[in-house]
């Protein structure tokens, strides 16, 4: 038996080399190889993106963002209340509507889910710092992470949201789209929508709100949890001002409501 051993092994060395001589010469057969996985791989994440369809008519009872502040706050021994009202696209003022378009997504109506030139300058900024830095995320590709996603920054996090906002342009109109993220948006610990922000922030309807409140309300979008919009923060009364200044120029507001609007956003 132990003479049969080295000729055991001098055989399985034998098979190996013919195998890797094999592969050698079917030069094909790596890259074959290759392109079946990225093809699974690619039918796999597609699989396992989340179905839109359903939102063209109900709302969403819950959201990624709201389950995960949920999880949160309980792992900090903290009890913490969602407060989410649905109102119609119609009864939010339209003011409101343009000031958010200004501030998080002026093109919203004209590209495809994807600012392609903003995603552009987000990439260049993330390569020369080293790190995801600059969002660059649309009103839909935000409405993608709150809806399915994580706040986690990470490419692969932007791999599927991009895929989704893709999924979102497809399946809804641009209006429903803008609608459940108006509804849906987090405006400080709990509370989320439009709606929710002006009964708690200022004790009245999203339809009753005045352009300085409208204002607030749109400035603190992209601070949700450190400003609030009564908040007399440096940053906070600059972003306002930057708003209402968009919003005058764009022939949204008047000269006068400018003027009268303006000194409550000065230091």
């Amino acid at each position: 038996m132990e003479d049969n051993e080295p000729n055991g092994m001098m055989d399985f060395q034998i098979v190996e080399s013919c195998f890797f001589k094999h592969i050698r010469k079917k030069r094909w057969f790596v890259p074959l190889i290759l392109i079946f996985l990225l093809l699974f791989f690619f039918i796999y994440f597609y699989r396992t993106l989340p179905d839109v369809y359903y939102l063209k008519t109900h709302h969403p009872k819950r959201t990624a963002l709201m389950e995960l502040r949920l999880e949160q706050a309980k792992q900090h021994g903290k009890k913490l209340r969602i407060r989410q009202y649905w109102v119609r696209f119609s009864t939010i003022p339209r003011l409101l509507k343009q000031a958010v378009r200004i501030s998080e997504d002026a093109s919203f109506y004209k590209h495809e889910g994807v600012d392609y030139t903003e995603l552009k300058e987000s990439l260049k900024r993330d390569l020369r710092e080293g790190r995801l830095a600059r969002g660059g995320s649309t009103i839909t590709q935000q409405l993608a992470k709150n809806l399915y996603l994580s706040t986690q920054k990470s490419f692969w996090r932007k791999i599927r949201e991009y895929f989704i906002a893709r999924r979102l342009e497809k399946g809804l109109s641009k209006n429903r789209i803008f609608h459940l993220y108006l509804n849906v948006i987090e405006f400080g610990p709990g509370i989320f929508g439009v709606q929710a922000a002006s009964r708690y922030y200022f004790r009245k309807n999203v339809d009753q709100l005045n352009l300085e409140e409208i204002v607030r309300l749109t400035a603190v979008i992209p601070r949700p949890l450190s400003i609030s919009p009564r908040s007399r923060k440096r940053w906070l009364l600059w972003k306002c001002r930057w708003i209402l200044h968009k919003l005058f120029l764009y022939g949204y507001i008047s000269q006068e409501e400018y003027d009268q609007t303006l000194p409550a956003f000065k230091k």
